[in-house]
């Protein structure tokens, strides 16, 4: 059996795992599942109804990409994304928790949730007043990513580590958008460049949604 990740090309969470699964050399069969369909197969798999969705060759089924990423952390250790000690690990998970909690509660979900999920999901017309909040938040968050760039190698210390990954996937997803205004924080800008010069980061970058193409820098490494 093949590792199958469910997924929307969207979805921060769910390219978190893609990038994850590339930066430790898993191949992993892509299926995009219209979570607003909400079919019970899938149901069956992850009764919160959300992506991502791993199964492994053996048939486990793992849910909630904090969860997937932590796992896959612990079965391959060839390259650690979680940090190689207590210290390193707890800075880690408060960012990650910060980027994948407050990040895309302040802006991933006033963004790409308003101009696309809610398109996709037929939940109507985007909310204009949470637009606005969308970008004016992002403006903060990419202080912050440009105040840690300047101060450690990485977002979490000296190692390229999961914090990184998942500040990276919601940016990207906002990117594709062509929302976020890189000019005015350069900081934050060059860190994300590097990212984006990652070869785990290649499949994200080839990413095309039918009917919504992304900018043109989307997919340039020297944007």
């Amino acid at each position: 059996m093949t590792r199958i990740l469910y997924h929307l090309p969207l979805s921060a969470f769910s390219r978190k795992i893609r990038i994850v699964l590339k930066e430790k050399n898993l191949e992993a069969t892509l299926q995009i599942e219209r979570i607003w369909e909400r079919r019970p197969e899938f149901l069956a798999l992850n009764p919160a109804g959300e992506v991502p969705v791993l199964i492994e060759p053996d048939g486990t089924v793992l849910a909630d990409s904090n969860a997937i990423a932590e796992y896959l952390d612990e079965v391959h250790r060839d390259k650690l994304l979680l940090g190689l000690n207590p210290v390193d690990r707890a800075e880690v998970r408060r960012l990650v928790g910060w980027f994948d909690v407050k990040m895309n509660r302040e802006v991933t979900e006033n963004l790409v949730g308003e101009k696309v999920m809610r398109r996709l999901g037929g939940g109507g017309t985007p909310n204009s007043s949470a637009i606005r909040a969308g970008h004016a938040n992002l403006a903060h968050h990419l202080d912050y990513i440009g105040w840690l760039a300047e101060r450690r190698r990485w977002l979490a210390g000296d190692v390229f580590s999961l914090a990184d990954i998942a500040a990276a996937a919601h940016l990207s997803t906002i990117d594709y958008l062509g929302d976020v205004p890189w000019d005015a924080h350069e900081p934050a800008k060059e860190w994300y460049a590097r990212v984006k010069s990652r070869p785990s980061f290649r499949p994200i970058l080839a990413d095309v949604v039918p009917g919504l193409p992304p900018p043109p820098h989307y997919a340039d490494l020297d944007f």
